[in-house]
């Protein structure tokens, strides 16, 4: 009888004890609720549909990736969009108030970079500029390549030798010339600011062959697009599998034996000084290598300067000061060449401006106005680096009013902010007049042009290729006419891309030289 009264009392219980944690549950998620909409914490950005596993890649493989990320941004995100990219979110920045919140207003907050498996073998793992993570020896090394080699005063002191490599470049196009030969624009680009850049900073001119051309394009494509690898972090056997490692471990071995012998040279060239008594400290390096071992040998950086930071520093200066400035001058002689009135109007110019002059030098680059808003037509519809070097989001952020996780990888379309209608009157076409008396410039304080990036992790060398630039193609308009090769014209120019660190031109632009001597 005990036992029944027991269990009564027990059947009577339960109900009641779960009725009482039910409603006490019940309050709990209603307050939740009443809380959360009365301060309601920043969305996420919007973003379009993922799959299991492989998130929005699927989206990605129809077009270059900057144009497709162009596509999805108008549809879900004109000013910031979230993706999902294997195992890693991403956020696309498309407009220009965007990419101010990101590389001013939060500079700090995304001054890092995402890691990279063929930066992290290539570059060197962390020793480089372009592609290390934002620490105190970043930050160090990238101010003592800027004051000693890409700074405005050592591009000043570097000018005789520009200027004596652009004078054998044009006796060289003036042999073709005279051949009726047609040169590969891109290509003869490419040699000029390698033999222009191993000046400046390894001091002498290295014998490179068309194998150091290939190495260049396939470091470049390497580091540019969407690595599976990088995508899926966590599985590891992906980049063993595919092959993606072996061709790494290929690339940097090679990248290694140019550069030991550079260092090596130039070691053996200072210990014979040294034993000579020969170096003065009061003279400026000549160039790069001798200031980077110079800082090693006298400790006076607040780091440890390493053997790689020397190796990773000078990969990226021909990385960045070659492939960016040939590709650049590829596109504006492509752009000039499919609209000859720019051609022409740009090469009255120069050739009034260096009137009775024999050589084109630096001293009067600033008189040409019209060629300077050429440059930057060209730079606005072609950005070297259409997708910005990504950058990573070190902390919790609010940007144009969603919030962006920590560890998020952040994608800036240049590309796209350099036609964004909103900004640019008929923005897909190459209208150079646009910028003359517009104070529109691309040294990162206008967020709708900015080939060149803006805050913390912008280019360093944007002045160097910017002379380079100028000087090459005054010195090409002055000497010579350009005409297609037979069969080609105008009409007929293949614009279309190939996708990499740089946007290169899919085929190559062949024109013949006619040297002015011809034409009198």
């Amino acid at each position: 009888m005990e036992q029944l009264r027991e269990l009564s009392a027990t059947s009577t219980f339960l109900p009641v004890l779960t009725s009482t944690i039910l409603l006490l549950l019940s309050i709990s998620l209603l307050i939740r609720k009443v809380t959360s909409s009365s301060s309601p914490g920043p969305p996420p950005p919007p973003g379009p549909w993922r799959l299991p596993v492989i998130g929005n890649l699927h989206q990605l493989v129809s077009s270059l990736p900057h144009q497709r990320l162009r596509h999805l941004a108008r549809k879900y995100g004109p000013d910031v969009m979230s993706l999902q990219l294997g195992e890693l979110p991403h956020l696309v920045v498309s407009s220009s108030q965007a990419a101010r919140e990101v590389m001013k207003t939060h500079d700090v907050i995304f001054a890092s970079r995402p890691s990279l498996l063929g930066a992290d073998m290539v570059m060197y793992a962390g020793s480089d500029l372009v592609f290390t993570a934002y620490t105190e020896t970043y930050k160090h090394l990238r101010k003592a390549c800027v004051s000693e080699l890409l700074g405005a005063g050592r591009v000043k002191y570097f000018s005789p030798v520009r200027e004596a490599e652009m004078a054998d470049f044009i006796d060289s196009l003036s042999l073709k010339a005279a051949a009726g030969e047609a040169v590969d624009i891109g290509k003869e680009a490419f040699w000029l600011s390698t033999r222009v850049t191993c000046q400046t900073a390894l001091g002498k001119a290295m014998e490179l062959d068309d194998g150091f051309l290939k190495m260049v394009e396939n470091v470049s494509d390497i580091l540019g697009g969407f690595k599976v690898s990088d995508l899926f972090p966590s599985m590891k056997f992906l980049a063993v599998i595919s092959g993606y490692k072996g061709k790494l471990r290929k690339m940097h071995s090679e990248a290694e034996s140019m550069l030991d012998q550079i260092i090596n040279e130039h070691k053996e060239k200072r210990a014979a000084a040294k034993s000579r008594g020969s170096i003065d400290s009061s003279t400026a390096p000549d160039d790069l290598v001798d200031v980077l071992l110079n800082l090693q040998e006298s400790g006076t950086l607040h780091f440890n300067l390493t053997t790689k930071n020397i190796k990773g520093a000078l990969l990226e200066v021909f990385l960045a000061g070659v492939e960016t400035s040939s590709t650049t001058i590829d596109w504006m002689m492509a752009e000039m060449m499919k609209d000859q009135r720019v051609l022409r109007k740009a090469q009255e110019e120069v050739r009034q401006v260096y009137s009775g002059k024999f050589n084109v030098d630096e001293s009067s680059l600033h008189e040409l106005k019209y060629l300077d808003s050429v440059v930057k037509e060209s730079l606005r519809l072609h950005p070297p680096v259409p997708l910005l070097i990504p950058r990573e989001s070190r902390e919790k952020v609010e940007i144009c009013g969603y919030e962006i996780p920590a560890k998020t990888k952040v994608i800036v379309n240049a590309w796209t902010i350099g036609r964004d209608p909103h900004y640019w009157k008929e923005p897909e076409k190459f209208y150079p007049e646009r910028f003359l008396d517009c104070l529109t410039d691309y040294k990162g304080n206008d967020f709708e042009f900015i080939p060149f990036g803006a805050g913390r992790r912008m280019c360093p060398g944007m002045h160097y290729a910017s002379i380079f630039i100028k000087l090459t193609f005054a010195n090409l308009l002055y000497h010579f006419d350009w005409k297609f090769a037979e069969g080609m014209g105008p009409e007929n120019l293949d614009m279309a891309e190939i996708f990499g660190l740089t946007v290169r031109r899919k085929s190559s632009l062949c024109l013949i030289p006619v040297s002015r001597d011809a034409m009198v």
